[in-house]
């Protein structure tokens, strides 16, 4: 295993807080093997980029022989984090949490190793307590200091209304390193507080409090917002290779170093090379960002898939041709109004949706723009219908 000092090195690269190195060299003279803990609330199904900065960092501590603890948040996403929220958040049922957590652990696993990791669901704690238990572990933190994080204090400087159940948030995800006695906790910037809480309880409770190391959260594909399916400029992992590919074509050019720090395995050194390439007025912003789309797509699939995921791309975007291959629509009567076509086939999930792109010029057939909801098609078959920039259908009329 690498002494502690270079695993110092490593791990502290990229990453925004880092809490702190005496205690993790102390940790790691200790014990050779340590508990890395990562939290994750299945409050949606899926997973996106911005998750991936965080599991990066916990593949690179696997990679140094640690055990890597990913918790299921099956009871506290039922609380809702209110981390960086302006107003509370709905409760989740327990039945939709299980569902959303049944592909949560499966889609990590693409980054980090299932054989490195132990899976627990913090419900084996928490459903077992009575009210007793919870108003003692309660008693722990005061109102002033949850008041010193920054989303409750502008909340409630604005008047703005807290529940008692965000303020035991921070309390219930602190306890789960308590029980699995965690050395290292990561989590993204959002999360300082509540890594904190964390060091806190193990603290009271004689333990050595764990190193907090925190990464940042990532612009999504707009290049303005945090990534978030909320703002669909995600990226998801479960997105195809050529859909994953089109995605990362066309994030902004500011956003390609800071996508190939985070979520690449590309070195500082090679990283620095590639800034230095983009000042050069000769160089085409665009292909730097191929390589990009290839390597975060390999991440993902196959190199195999990644290099026709780059010729879709091409052939498509830049050649302006049709896909090779693409799903049929097939339909019964060739009169038919747009906006009817595009809902029978639930290619929309509201009309209001549907009517908005067509209002666009997003919707076209044989790249001719449908401008008019209510426009009656005369399709023959084998015409293509295309929405936006991702989506093509072969049409066949029975």
């Amino acid at each position: 295993m690498t002494n502690p000092q270079d695993q110092l090195k490593i791990l502290k690269e990229n990453a925004i807080d880092f809490i702190n190195d005496k205690e993790f060299i102390n940790k790691l003279n200790e014990k050779k093997k340590l508990k890395i803990k990562l939290g994750v609330d299945p409050s949606r199904p899926d997973l996106h980029l911005g998750h991936a900065v965080v599991l990066k960092k916990l593949k690179q501590f696997q990679d140094f022989g640690h055990e890597v603890i990913l918790i299921i948040g099956d009871f506290t996403a039922r609380i809702g984090d209110p981390s960086g929220k302006s107003k509370t958040r709905p409760m989740l049922t327990k039945e939709e949490v299980i569902e959303n957590a049944k592909s949560y652990a499966e889609q990590a696993f693409k980054i980090i190793d299932k054989d490195k990791t132990t899976l627990k669901y913090n419900g084996e704690w928490f459903d077992k307590m009575t009210f007793e238990d919870v108003l003692k572990l309660s008693s722990k933190y005061t109102v002033a200091r949850m008041l010193e994080r920054d989303d409750f204090n502008k909340r409630y400087t604005n008047n703005q209304p807290i529940s008692i159940s965000e303020f035991l948030y921070p309390i219930a995800q602190g306890y789960d390193s308590v029980m699995v006695e965690s050395d290292v906790e990561i989590g993204g910037t959002d999360q300082l507080f509540n890594l904190l809480v964390g060091r806190k309880l193990q603290e009271e409770e004689g333990m050595k409090p764990q190193i907090v190391l925190t990464m940042p959260i990532i612009e999504g594909t707009d290049g303005n917002l945090k990534m978030s399916k909320t703002y669909d400029n995600y990226i998801a992992f479960t997105d195809k290779p050529e859909d994953m590919f089109g995605k990362v074509m066309s994030i902004p050019d500011t956003l390609i170093v800071k996508y190939m720090k985070y979520l690449t395995d590309m070195t500082s050194e090679d990283i620095r090379k590639i800034e230095e390439l983009l000042k050069q007025p000769e160089t085409n912003p665009r292909d730097i960002k191929m390589n990009l789309g290839m390597a975060i797509v390999s991440d993902f699939y196959t190199k195999e898939e990644a290099e026709k995921a780059k010729e879709h791309f091409i052939n498509v975007f830049q050649k302006k041709n049709n896909p090779d291959e693409m799903p049929y629509l097939n339909i019964l009567n060739g009169e038919i109004e747009i906006i009817d076509l595009l809902m029978n086939n639930n290619l929309f999930e509201s009309k209001s949706e549907a009517k908005r792109m067509i209002k666009q010029g997003a919707v076209k057939i044989n790249e001719e723009k449908i401008t008019d909801f209510r426009e009656l098609l005369n399709l023959k078959g084998g015409e293509v219908l295309r929405i936006g920039k991702r989506k093509f259908f072969k049409i066949l009329v029975s």
